[in-house]
């Protein structure tokens, strides 16, 4: 599959075929890719929620300005944040590491207690942006694996947090919402499928030195 060739065919759906879904398989495709995705020292401090009910997707609507997307796509994501990061979450992914490679102790060592200061000299508040820019990377890394396996999907910033937390109890998981991804496939007559892609020209987007 040509991969430029999927990135110039996807787009920000604007109208989803409700009657259409995902295989298992796709969707598993794109939960193991969201787990790959790269993070900073690899800490992994976000989640990835995975709603098909939309019983469940229904009183969201109101809470994304009305965007149809988040009931009428096949499933919805939710890209959360932990809402702190503590010095458990560090030791459990050192833990993990050793469990996995076998690394002696006494290497990891170091590193564990320099992540677990890092994370001591910054806010609550710090620690939650830094979360939210590995969500970023994740979106990201989900939008170019949706086109590449032929999934429409719609990147969305537009909606309430404070309200997706209530309604889906995000807040009881130690979790904040920051991020929506609706995907599926696109309905036959969203108009935005069949318009050209406006970028700039490579040479003003792109400087070789």
């Amino acid at each position: 599959m040509d991969t430029i060739q999927q990135l110039k065919w996807r787009y920000a759906t604007k109208k989803f075929d409700a009657t259409k879904k995902l295989t298992k398989a796709k969707l598993n495709i794109i939960t193991e890719a969201f787990n790959l995705t790269a993070t900073s020292f690899g800490l992994q401090t976000i989640k990835l929620v995975v709603i098909e009910n939309k019983t469940v997707r229904e009183p969201l609507v109101v809470h994304s300005y009305n965007q149809k997307q988040v009931l009428d796509a096949s499933h919805l994501l939710v890209i959360c944040i932990q809402d702190n990061i503590e010095e458990i979450d560090v030791s459990a992914y050192y833990q993990n590491i050793k469990n996995t490679r076998n690394t002696p102790e006494n290497i990891l060592k170091p590193y564990r207690e320099g992540l677990v200061s890092m994370m001591q000299g910054k806010s609550q508040q710090e620690r939650q942006e830094w979360s939210k820019n590995q969500a970023y990377i994740a979106l990201g890394n989900l939008l170019t694996v949706c086109a590449i396996e032929a999934i429409d999907s719609c990147p969305m910033e537009g909606f309430i947090p404070a309200k997706y937390d209530e309604i889906l109890k995000l807040n009881q998981k130690g979790l904040k919402s920051v991020l929506l991804l609706p995907i599926g496939y696109r309905a036959e007559d969203d108009m935005f499928s069949t318009l050209k892609k406006v970028r700039k020209p490579i040479e003003e987007a792109v400087i070789n030195i």
